[in-house]
């Protein structure tokens, strides 16, 4: 007869929580449970650094893109003195959602009850509420949350008593470093939207033993080894001439990056900075995967194309850059689709267990972190 789980006790992870190659992967139970995704919003997404895009998606003063992270909805705005910040996407009043996508303002206007606020999230207007006794706009301005950057991108925090990002991303930024990520423009972002758990597709994005099988004929093996990191973050490194960032038998039109040194000189880094986001950084440009969970089996993907500045400039570059579209193109459908049809095998009221291979060291790296923050 079936008997439910306790599905927060530690006694049902002792398989994962053994060395790599004695290890099981996280039971079904944890890609389609909601109230395990629950916790993982409490216990992750609410405390963490999340990853939010590129400074240079928004360049402008009054500029800004939307995001939501663990159901908070967010604005990203550049201010007047172009400082970029965060401010919850809720109105002070009842609450509704002042704007979404992406766009330029001069002010975030509620379209409810019309309260008006600047840039920097001070309420300037508030029809009719001058006869409410005590009331002062002062006091009703939009929430802030923490806000900080690196190398050009942006990460926000809904804990204040977070420790900063540079602490959060530990040795990444030194080994990095020779990317000169500051120095690149985003070309190209686009999103999907998948019928799987978050946890799925980075643990797909984390290891080569499918490379050989999903990317057969675009990308073939992979042969990688783990980087040391210190700090909120996992990698693996494949030593290769040329680039990665094209598809099997092209060469590279563009030059690599200036100056790059020790493992970024020698092949391409798949990066995990925890929760969920990837960075691929080649000889010539990087890319990113951003893992945002929705739903227990509902991630948006995102993914953003990143090229030196000097590269971007050329007059060759919109003729030759669509080698490297294609091969994002045609490879990342290839990671959707194995990762919803995992997301169908899933039986979540079974006890089924299974083994990690040789090529999936940073899959249980990734399993234990998050069963570190869910079980505490």
């Amino acid at each position: 007869m079936y008997q439910p789980i306790d599905i927060f006790d530690p006694a049902i992870y002792q398989g994962v929580r053994r060395p790599h190659l004695e290890a099981e992967p996280l039971p079904h139970v944890c890609y389609t449970s909601p109230s395990f995704f629950d916790a993982e919003m409490e216990t992750i997404f609410l405390t963490q650094w999340i990853f939010c895009g590129r400074g240079d998606q928004i360049p402008q003063a009054g500029d800004y893109m939307t995001a939501t992270v663990a159901g908070t909805p967010l604005v990203i705005v550049r201010g007047k003195n172009l400082e970029i910040r965060c401010f919850v996407n809720s109105c002070r009043h009842r609450g509704t959602r002042l704007v979404s996508g992406t766009g330029n303002a001069k002010r975030f206007l509620c379209p409810y009850h019309a309260w008006s606020f600047d840039l920097d999230g001070h309420l300037k207007k508030a029809p009719g509420m001058n006869q409410v006794p005590g009331f002062r706009l002062e006091d009703y301005g939009l929430k802030e949350i923490r806000c900080e950057g690196w190398g050009g991108f942006i990460w926000i925090n809904l804990d204040d008593g977070a420790p900063p990002l540079l602490e959060y991303l530990g040795n990444l930024t030194s080994d990095f470093a020779s990317y000169d990520f500051g120095n690149m423009v985003c070309t190209r972002v686009k999103e999907y939207d998948l019928r799987c758990n978050w946890k799925a597709y980075v643990e797909n994005a984390m290891e080569a033993y499918h490379t050989p099988f999903v990317h057969k004929a675009t990308l073939g093996h992979q042969r990688c080894t783990v980087m040391d990191s210190r700090g909120a973050w996992c990698a693996l490194h494949e030593a290769h001439a040329g680039t990665e960032a094209v598809l099997k038998g092209n060469t590279s039109p563009f030059p690599p990056i200036a100056d790059l040194q020790g493992p970024p000189a020698k092949g391409t880094i798949f990066a995990l900075i925890y929760p969920g986001t990837m960075f691929g950084c080649t000889r010539d440009c990087m890319w990113w995967l951003d893992s945002q969970p929705i739903a227990a089996d509902r991630t948006r993907v995102v993914i953003g194309s990143c090229f030196p500045k000097s590269t971007a400039a050329r007059a060759d570059f919109d003729k030759h850059v669509g080698l490297y579209y294609a091969r994002w193109d045609k490879s990342i459908p290839e990671d959707n689709w194995i990762s919803e049809l995992q997301n169908v095998g899933l039986a979540p009221r079974l006890r089924i267990k299974g083994r990690l291979g040789i090529e999936e060291p940073l899959v249980h790296v990734f399993n234990n972190w998050v069963l570190d923050h869910v079980l505490g």
